[in-house]
């Protein structure tokens, strides 16, 4: 590693001594330095990212489950796919292999083959739900054969999951109003009673009232506490999260073991496909353009896949920002439908695996007895902070471990007080530092990173402050959201998580440009612009942000018609 002052001008020889000339790609062949002499493709090429990119990132994310174009959009998926593939194999057959031992083309078989498996799934519950239905007592009629069948809905479907929460009629629906103490939910459950034989609920009803039922006045309002009706040791809240606050009545059928870990695992893989995608394009960028190669593979994998991660996670962040998974309580909001796990312990668990992995990954390429390099130790210990931190952060998101750490308070009151004591209002939500810490100090910490180059060094300066950045607007969340914590089902959309998530964003794209072949590319061409490199990361972030918009907003406007049938035919 150079420790001097940076340099400002390339030096091919040094560069030479420990790492072999930069061999022709399919990139050079086809539009860097083409000979006029050889016909070329890169239109194949073109249609194949082309078709690729609205399978996996339109079709494949605006593909409604049980929704009547269902079958329609997956049909088209996997049109769009064959037309890569066949444009792919097209290219290859005409083109000189430029890349030895590319996989790109086998992992994208394999995820292809993985979005098999929902499709398998609904061609089996399809079966199913016709076997069911044609040897049920329900009479024919092409709606119910569409209705059950077809779409899958149950004759008294609920499966909208509170999505029509609002009431049109009312304009004051951004605060709830939980029952503050046990003679108002007997009230309440009478009210509401049902007839013994019921056997559905009246779920947009009672819902509709319940989430606009607005708060006291402003100044009344340090009277709302889950302590009202929550005690932090009552043992009849022992298994309930310190944050839930949602309608006491309301029961969902429980469904079988197997259908519930079968939908959960459906989910998993249906998200895990978008980021596999993505894992794609950036190897189909490498391929092309004939990077990470020979001993630039170490470090060009390190950028890409920790870039990666943060770039997926503002994204994620920023659709967490407009309201995806409000319904988790993961906008900023209270979750309308029961327990679930915090996005604290989420960040948490991801920057632990993350963490415990790459603590021993950072000497690959070292032969055994090898000295520790700084630079190896500078990653090793940002890597261990990740392990421990991470395992703070997990542990704070833990219901039975912040019960452990109140009990000192509670044990002074004996155990005849203890089981009336209060929960503040911070409760309702998670205030967890750790996973801004994290990041903002590996921001930090990267900012100051030594480099060869001069502009190695700015480069890596800018995409630290962006981390930075994203770390500091994370603890104002925190803090506003602290001295007021949320009230509402509804996404509360914090101003500082929108700049936060573009900070993160950003800052991964330019983690994932500042790889040495990149860096070095740039010097050799004249492009070591820092300005340049930064109006094409906020370009293409704004970009990402606009698609995340359009994404986010379509499931919105699904889900809004499925609940509001008859607003949305008007």
């Amino acid at each position: 590693m150079h420790h001097g002052q940076p340099l400002t001008e390339i030096n091919e020889t040094d560069i030479l001594l420990s790492h072999l000339p930069t061999p022709p790609s399919y990139w050079s062949i086809d539009i860097d330095s083409p000979d006029p002499n050889v016909p070329r493709y890169p239109g194949l090429m073109a249609l194949h990212v082309t078709f690729m990119m609205i399978a996996f990132f339109v079709e494949l994310l605006c593909a409604p489950h049980k929704h009547r174009w269902h079958a329609f959009t997956v049909v088209l998926f996997y049109f769009l796919c064959a037309l890569g593939c066949a444009a792919s194999a097209l290219y290859r057959k005409l083109t000189p292999d430029m890349y030895d031992g590319s996989t790109h083309s086998s992992h994208g078989y394999v995820v292809i083959c993985l979005t098999l498996i929902p499709s398998a799934l609904d061609i089996a519950a399809f079966f199913t739900r016709l076997y069911a239905y044609l040897r049920g007592d329900d009479k024919f009629t092409f709606k119910s054969l569409w209705r059950n069948v077809v779409l899958g809905r149950e004759p008294h479907d609920l499966s909208s999951d509170y999505t029509g929460l609002v009431a049109e009629d009312r304009e004051e629906y951004d605060e709830i109003k939980p029952l503050n103490n046990a003679s108002q939910r007997t009230s309440r459950l009478q009210s509401h009673s049902l007839p013994a034989d019921s056997e559905t609920v009246d779920l947009e009803h009672y819902t509709t009232r319940w989430v606009n039922e607005s708060l006291p006045h402003p100044a009344h309002r340090s009277t709302f506490s889950a302590a009202s009706d929550r005690t932090l040791f009552d043992p009849r809240h022992s298994e309930e999260t310190l944050r839930d606050v949602f309608p006491p009545f309301v029961s969902r059928p429980s469904k079988p073991l197997v259908q519930r870990v079968t939908a959960i695992a459906r989910a998993i893989l249906e998200r895990s496909l978008v980021f596999a995608a993505f894992g794609l394009t950036l190897t189909g960028i490498v391929v092309y353009s004939g990077g990470c190669r020979n001993n630039y593979i170490n470090g060009c994998l390190a950028h890409l896949i920790k870039g990666g991660i943060f770039w997926c996670y503002g994204l994620f962040t920023f659709a967490r920002f407009l309201g995806s998974h409000s319904e988790l309580g993961w906008a900023w909001n209270i979750s309308p439908v029961g327990n679930h796990i915090s996005a604290e312990l989420v960040e948490s668990t991801v920057i632990f695996l993350y963490g415990i992995s790459n603590t021993w990954m950072e000497r690959f390429g070292a032969r055994p007895g090898d000295p520790f390099t700084t630079k190896q130790v500078q990653h090793i210990s940002i890597a261990v902070m990740f392990w421990f931190a991470g395992l703070v952060g997990m542990s704070m998101e833990s219901r039975r471990v912040r019960k452990w750490l109140a009990a000192s308070a509670a044990s002074a009151l004996g155990p005849e007080r203890s089981g009336s004591i209060s929960e503040p209002p911070s409760y309702r939500g998670s205030f967890n530092p750790f996973p801004a810490l994290v990041i903002g100090v590996t921001g930090a910490a990267m900012s100051a990173h030594a480099q060869t180059y001069l502009f190695q060094v700015q480069i890596h300066q800018l995409w630290g402050w962006l981390l930075l950045g994203f770390s500091v607007m994370r603890c104002l969340t925190y803090f506003f959201l602290w001295l007021d914590p949320p009230k509402s089902v509804l996404p509360s959309r914090p101003p500082t998580e929108a700049l936060g998530s573009f900070f993160l964003a950003c800052g991964g794209l330019m983690f994932m440009f500042s790889t040495e072949e990149v860096t070095l590319a740039a010097m050799r061409r004249g492009r070591d612009d820092m300005m340049m490199f930064l109006n094409v990361a906020v370009a293409i972030t704004c970009f990402a942000f606009c698609w995340t918009l359009c994404v986010v907003g379509f499931k919105g406007w699904l889900k809004y018609r499925r609940s509001h049938p008859a607003l949305a035919s008007s």
